[in-house]
């Protein structure tokens, strides 16, 4: 709880901190806060022990796992408004709006990993979403951007209406909000209500829906595509690790046993196999940079959906997974800040190599690390994944192998586009100081942290 109410108060000091319109004074400002966070986040859990005992809710319990999520929110936040700050100071009057905004989105992310009751599981979500939705538009000068803003907003508003209407289901089947009580009362039932069964459907369709997972996939290539590259980054990263570890916890924890597992298994498989081939295939053909991130994100979901079907300690696997993921986003987005091509061209990557020698490293070593070759941490992270889900179901891994050696083909292509000369003379690109720390921060991840992180 400490640490969730130091972030929210850094995103409150941000706005306040907008009316000097000194963007360097609201930037220092919502890092210092995400430091703090991640200090109090690391004590705790060395500790066990909350800085202030009394800021207590039932509704919100941040035990071990909830706290190493926390802690890869606030890494990944802190990275991402670094690598974002050259364009969020581009506009002084609102830049704290950014900020502030990004800072209250990865609050509402802290509290889906903390949530013990489906109220404080919404709250959390809508809390994390709203702020999203402005952000995707905030490119006023970009019609994308607006377009992108929109449909996040109606296929984000659609996905919630469908999720209170599943747990409107849920809770006429078993008269509680509370996850340990509807694991209780489902433990008890004889034989599954259908009114339970039709209430897990449209509550897993809306988890489908919020981490774009096929066939409900169709509003993320255009929201990547128009959204800033920093916000972009941010849904790939930080939304995408509150949305799973959410996802996780409520179907491992009430609906993860006996004969409603293997009832929504079945779904589940189908739609892990229509995502990995959409994804992937979709992504071949793709000449635009974040719409073949957007693709490329679309077949990580379904390489970390892949948790459910796995033996072992899911959690740990997704956080070993969604952290070297987080790790390689970040470098990428910041190569295409760094870029900063208007057409948001995978051409416009050419003669990286020779315009600034470090920055065409962390971008090849981040698309490494994304196509799951050693020694990256991407590597490490699905060789984990893969293996834990072999024994229950090997076949679905075979399947993903297939994949992620045709996701090779379109990386290596972008790889060897960042390496290749450009066709004219074209001026050096330089990096800030403080650019230059977050992607060697992001690159000592996915370097360095792929021989720790195995061994915890």
């Amino acid at each position: 709880m400490d640490a969730l109410l130091v972030v929210f108060a850094s995103g409150l000091i941000s706005l306040f901190a907008a009316f000097a319109k000194k963007p360097w004074l609201v930037v220092s400002s919502a890092m210092a806060g995400l430091l703090a966070a991640i200090i109090i986040i690391i004590s705790q859990l060395q500790t066990g022990k909350a800085f202030f005992d009394f800021l207590t809710y039932e509704g919100l319990v941040f035990d071990q796992f909830a706290l190493l999520f926390s802690l890869a929110i606030c890494v990944l936040s802190l990275l991402i408004i670094g690598i974002g700050y050259e364009r969020f100071k581009e506009n002084p009057t609102h830049t704290g709006e950014y900020i502030g905004l990004l800072m209250f989105s990865a609050t509402g992310a802290m509290i889906m990993t903390a949530y013990t009751d489906m109220f404080m599981f919404f709250l959390g979500l809508e809390i994390l979403s709203l702020p999203i939705y402005v952000m995707a538009g905030s490119n006023k000068a970009d019609v994308r951007s607006s377009e992108a803003s929109l449909k996040y907003f109606l296929t984000g508003s659609f996905a919630t209406g469908i999720f209170l209407f599943g747990l409107a289901w849920v809770y006429g089947a078993t008269g509680t909000f509370k996850l340990q009580e509807i694991q209780l009362k489902i433990n008890e039932m004889d034989t599954l209500s259908p009114i339970l069964m039709i209430g897990v459907l449209l509550i897993m369709a809306s988890f489908i829906f919020k981490i774009g997972a096929a066939p409900f996939h169709f509003w993320s290539p255009d929201v990547y595509d128009g959204a800033p590259p920093a916000v972009t980054g941010f849904m790939a990263s930080v939304v995408k690790i509150a949305a799973f570890y959410a996802f996780l916890k409520m179907f491992a924890f009430c609906f993860g046993q006996g004969e409603l597992y293997l009832f929504w298994k079945g779904a589940l498989v189908v739609m892990i196999i229509i995502t990995l081939f959409v994804g992937n295939l979709s992504a071949l053909r793709q000449v635009k940079f974040k719409r073949l991130l957007a693709y490329s994100s679309i077949t990580h979901v379904g390489y970390t959906l892949l948790i459910f079907v796995s033996n072992g300690n899911p959690f740990h696997t997704l956080w070993f997974y969604m952290f070297s993921y987080g790790f390689a986003i970040v470098g990428i987005i910041g190569v295409a800040i760094a870029v900063n091509d208007p057409e948001d061209r995978i051409d416009g990557l050419r003669g990286l190599g020779k315009r600034n020698p470090f920055l065409a490293v962390v971008g090849i070593v981040s698309l490494l690390s994304l196509a799951g070759i050693p020694p990256t941490s991407g590597f490490f992270a699905k060789y984990i994944l893969f293996s834990s889900a072999w024994a229950n179901a090997s076949w679905l891994v075979i399947i993903a192998l297939i994949n992620s050696g045709i996701s090779i083909y379109y990386y290596l292509k972008v790889m060897g586009t960042m390496v290749s000369p450009a066709e004219q003379e074209q001026e050096k690109i330089k990096l800030s100081p403080l650019t230059v720390v977050v992607l060697t921060i992001a690159l000592v991840g996915m370097l360095g942290f792929s021989f720790i992180l195995p061994l915890l």
